[in-house]
């Protein structure tokens, strides 16, 4: 039976359990008002018997009759009169002795008297319950006195507990039906009740919904990605750990009793548009002021049944993961691979230049070889000579000499302005590439459409600041700082003479500043970049130590 019952669902356990709860409680109360009705009948009872019995003991004809030489032969007739007028069982009238002088039953008269009868010889009237030759009875007992108010004969009145239970019997009908129609009121309440809890539980029993909630805190608990999860009204219903982190909420702050708005959380305005949209996301990228997310958001429907068309919107479940780290990776080997094409491409050329050099040897014109060979080496290594004694910081170095190359190889003029000495800056070489790297690789693009395309880097510490400025020969963005947001740049801009970009390197180019506490304007084709330094190097430019020369 209690495994039976442990399949049910929480709705029909719940319906059986008020349905339970209902009828005791009705049979209870039908219990209570009986037993108070019983007692209301059997005290209606005891005080009619008592006006009838007190009439009786006042009546002259009686008092008289008791004193006559044939006490039955005068007073049965009358007591049945009067018990056939006053609807009541039996009236007894008896000498002292308990001896009847009448009865319901003519062969019981002159026979004694059963019940008490003490308290009423003393000239008190009372009433009892009691059985007697009748049954169970109420009746009540009288004394009848004489002028002299002695004791000269009782009278007892009463109804059998039968005829009790036929008037108990009316009034409980009323009471049973009452409470039948209370339970059929709780019934519809509680399958009511039962019927919208079937709904919104999909009929699940109370261990497989205990279940399905352990596994659903140890999934949501134990993956990498971020979860969130919406209500109909794009309100967060719940959002795991990962995603906390991710989004940058505090612990508690959704997944309580109530849902949350999305307005009221402080979410990053790019993560509040994508969550606020009603329509499935696929593979989209938001970038935020920490991390670079791709989300992807699916639709929750439900339906009555399978292939049910009727189907409702439940909600939402967005996934965030995190590229971060993966878009480091990604610029730090698009720098490498800048490098590697650099070097691939200068093997080349001078492997064409040597064959010439050669070939001018050949011909008897050794003054024009050396002439050729001097001038190339003096013009790639000027930039290479200049980098070197001034930078100390390796990441920066290796990319503008591969940017430098990269330039060289476009045809277009790649000029980097330089302190004296430019110390190691202390900022993370993966924030250095991804500010530098997406900045010149923007200028590049806006370089190569204009007539005399060029390019000037400068960098510089100036009061406890590393500004990085790059411009280049083209007209700038016509978004103007907006060419920070997430897919703002395109190529068609960069055909007007604006910005050309993927949609997301200066995106997160903006990213890695906010992230360093800097800023960035932009001026035209100029942007510029300030970087606060650490301390400790700030405390050393100051001082006027390496790095502190102006550009």
């Amino acid at each position: 039976m209690v495994r039976w019952v442990r399949g049910w669902s929480i709705a029909a356990k719940l319906f059986a359990l008020q349905l339970a709860v209902i009828v005791a409680l009705a049979a209870i109360a039908v219990a209570l008002i009986w037993a108070d009705a019983r007692a209301d009948v059997e005290r209606d009872a005891a005080v009619k018997s008592m006006a009838i019995a007190q009439t009786i003991a006042n009546d002259p004809f009686v008092v008289d009759g008791v004193r006559a030489d044939d006490p039955p032969a005068v007073l049965q007739p009358y007591a049945v009169d009067v018990m056939r007028e006053a609807e009541v069982d039996f009236i007894t009238i008896m000498a002292p002795d308990r001896t009847r002088y009448t009865h319901p039953d003519p062969s019981q008269i002159g026979q004694e008297f059963l019940g008490s009868i003490d308290r009423a010889l003393d000239g008190e009237p009372f009433s009892e319950t009691y059985t007697g030759t009748l049954g169970p009875s109420v009746r009540s007992v009288v004394p009848i006195e004489d002028a002299s108010g002695d004791v000269v004969a009782l009278v007892s009145a009463g109804i059998t507990v039968s005829n009790t239970q036929v008037a108990l019997g009316a009034r409980i009908a009323t009471v049973v039906l009452a409470a039948a129609l209370m339970i059929a009121l709780g019934a519809l309440g509680a399958w009511l009740l039962s019927r919208y809890l079937r709904r919104v539980t999909w009929g699940r029993g109370a261990e497989e919904m205990s279940r399905m909630f352990a596994y659903y805190e140890g999934v949501l608990h134990s993956i990498g990605e971020g979860l969130v999860l919406q209500d109909d009204r794009n309100r967060v219903v719940l959002a795991n750990d990962r995603a906390q982190e991710l989004l940058g909420l505090t612990r508690g702050s959704v997944g309580g009793t109530a849902p949350a708005p999305l307005d009221g959380l402080g979410l990053p305005p790019a993560v509040a548009d994508v969550l606020a949209r009603p329509d499935a996301v696929v593979d989209e990228i938001v970038i935020t002021p920490t991390h670079v997310l791709v989300v992807d958001r699916d639709v929750v429907v439900s339906r009555a049944r399978p292939g049910d068309p009727h189907a409702r919107r439940v909600g939402t479940v967005t996934t965030l993961r995190d590229h971060t780290r993966l878009q480091e990776l990604t610029g730090e080997l698009a720098t490498m691979t800048t490098l590697s094409d650099a070097l691939r491409s200068q093997a080349h050329e001078f492997a064409n230049r040597l064959h010439t050099i050669i070939a001018l040897i050949e011909l008897g014109r050794p003054e024009d070889a050396v002439e050729l060979a001097s001038s190339e080496l003096a013009l790639s290594q000027a930039l290479a000579d200049r980098l070197l004694s001034a930078v100390e910081e390796p990441v920066l170095l290796a990319l503008l000499l591969g940017k430098a190359a990269q330039a060289g190889e476009r045809g277009i003029r790649f000029e980097v302005d330089l302190p004296e000495r430019l110390a190691a800056t202390g900022i993370d070489p993966r924030e250095t590439i991804t500010i530098v790297g997406n900045l010149i690789d923007n200028a590049l693009d806006a370089a190569s459409t204009t007539a005399a395309p060029a390019i000037d880097v400068s960098i510089a510490t100036r009061e406890e600041r590393l500004v990085i400025a790059v411009a280049d020969s083209g007209a700038g963005p016509a978004t103007g700082a907006r060419v920070f947001d997430l897919g703002v740049t395109g190529k068609a801009d960069a055909a007007a003479g604006g910005r050309h970009g993927q949609g997301i390197g200066l995106a997160l180019v903006r990213q890695s500043v906010d992230r360093l506490g800097g800023r960035i304007r932009v001026d035209g084709s100029r942007f510029e970049v300030t970087l606060p330094l650490p301390r400790d190097l700030a405390a050393a430019a100051g001082s006027g130590g390496p790095g502190a020369a102006d550009a």
